[in-house]
C-alpha cells in the first residue's frame, strides 16, 4: 500500500521531526538518504521506521510513501528516496574519559554537524554542547555525514555541563590567544569553541587554562567556527603526540 495523504498519522509524525519540538516530543530524529540510512543501521542506532518513496520501493524495505508525501516530510530539496526515523540516544551526562570538545553556544546547525563530523574523524568523540543548536536537526545530521551516529553527545546548559569539566584543562579558541603552532597541549584536554558571532562565553573564558589562536593573514578577520575547530583539533592532537 502506498500512503498518499499528508494527514496519515505516520506522515504527520515524520514531518514533525523537522522541528525541535517534534523531536523532543517523539524522542526521535530523521535520517535522509540511502547512504546515511545504511550507515545509521551499521552503527547500531535504534531505527524506529524506514520509509521509501514509491519509485524507490524494492531498493529498501519500509513504509511506502507517494512522491508528494515523501517530499513533504523531507528537509532536503532533492530527497534521495529513503529516510529513517531513529531514536535519539539518551547519553548520560558525565566527565570526559579523555580528549574532548566543548561547543559553547554554536547556533548554526550546519556548523554543529560539520564540527561533529571532524571531531569523530580526529578522535574527539566526547562532545559537550552547551546551549547549542540541536545536533539532531536535519541540517546538522546531514552536515555530520554520519558522525552523529558515532559521537557521544552531551547536551545541556552551561550550568549543567561546565561542572563536568572541573579538573580538566580547557584549551579555549580565541583570537587573543597564543599561536597554536607553538602551543604544547597537555596529554588530555578539552578544546572549547565559541559562538559564531560572539565567541566564547564569559563562563568558559574564566575556566580556560590556556587560550590559543590560528594565525591569519592581515586581510582575514576570522574563520568559520567549523573550519577553526577542525584545524585546532588536528593541530592540538598532533602536538600532543609529538611530546
Amino acid at each position: 500500500m502506498v500512503i498518499l495523504s499528508k494527514q496519515n498519522p505516520i506522515v504527520k509524525r515524520l514531518a514533525s521531526l523537522r522541528d525541535k519540538k517534534g523531536r523532543r516530543e517523539q524522542g526521535t530524529f530523521l535520517v535522509e538518504g540511502g547512504k546515511m540510512v545504511r550507515e545509521c543501521r551499521e552503527s547500531g542506532q535504534e531505527i524506529v521506521l524506514v520509509a521509501v518513496r514509491e519509485d524507490y520501493a524494492g531498493e529498501e524495505e519500509g513504509v511506502v510513501l507517494g512522491r508528494d508525501v515523501f517530499s513533504y516530510i523531507c528537509d532536503e530539496k532533492t530527497p534521495q528516496g529513503v529516510l529513517a526515523e531513529v531514536k535519539i540516544p539518551q547519553t548520560p551526562l558525565g566527565p570526559p574519559g579523555g580528549r574532548c570538545l566543548l561547543l559553547d553556544g554554536l547556533q548554526d546547525p550546519a556548523n554543529v554537524g560539520a564540527v561533529i563530523r571532524t571531531a569523530v574523524a580526529a578522535g574527539y568523540e566526547e562532545i559537550y554542547l552547551a546551549d547549542c543548536a540541536d545536533p539532531y536537526s536535519p541540517k546538522s545530521v546531514r552536515a555530520s555525514m554520519s558522525g552523529v551516529f558515532y559521537a557521544k553527545l552531551m547536551r545541556g546548559s552551561r550550568a549543567e555541563l561546565l561542572p563536568l569539566l572541573q579538573g580538566v584543562p580547557v584549551v579555549a579558541a580565541d583570537m587573543d590567544g597564543e599561536d597554536v603552532f607553538s602551543f604544547a597541549p597537555p596529554e588530555t584536554f578539552c578544546l572549547a569553541i565559541g559562538n559564531e558571532g560572539n565567541g566564547l562565553s564569559g563562563e568558559v573564558r574564566k575556566m580556560a587554562s590556556a587560550t590559543v589562536k590560528i594565525p591569519m593573514g592581515e586581510h582575514t578577520e576570522s574563520l568559520n567556527a567549523a573550519v577553526s575547530a577542525g584545524i585546532l583539533m588536528y593541530l592540538l592532537g598532533c602536538n600532543t603526540k609529538r611530546r
